[in-house]
């Protein structure tokens, strides 16, 4: 099956199975979507993943991560999207909730959190929106 947007299906994936209470999900594995996920590791919004195998095709088994029976991240959002990019010069790069929540990059020197893209002095590409 063709994906029209990679990262946005992985981030539904999440969403749904967080509004679920599910504790695990499994998404299609690619660059990108590793990337997104380590960063979103390094925040503390996901336990963890584990890249497997099956059939034949590679997929990513992505842990999530609760707070007394509440999903950690309580909004996810994709801000550039296939038909419309989003781009933001290191100055311009926007607070999600004045700090509390992190926007994802992907940049120059890599995919990361909003604040790593500040203290790197870089800017790039809008992924999403992690709350």
């Amino acid at each position: 099956m063709n994906i029209s947007d990679p990262l946005g299906d992985m981030l539904t994936r999440i969403r749904n199975a967080q509004m679920r209470g599910m504790s695990k999900v499994v998404t299609p594995s690619s660059k990108l979507r590793i990337r997104v996920l380590e960063v979103l590791i390094d925040e503390g919004f996901i336990r963890g993943f584990t890249e497997v195998e099956k059939d034949g095709h590679k997929n990513i088994e992505i842990e999530l991560k609760y707070y007394e029976g509440q999903p950690v991240i309580s909004e996810i959002k994709r801000v550039s999207k296939p038909g419309r990019r989003v781009y933001s010069s290191v100055s311009d790069i926007p607070l999600v909730r004045n700090g509390l929540g992190i926007s994802i990059l992907s940049t120059s020197k890599g995919v990361m959190s909003d604040n790593a893209a500040r203290s790197e002095n870089v800017g790039g590409e809008v992924l999403c929106r992690v709350f």
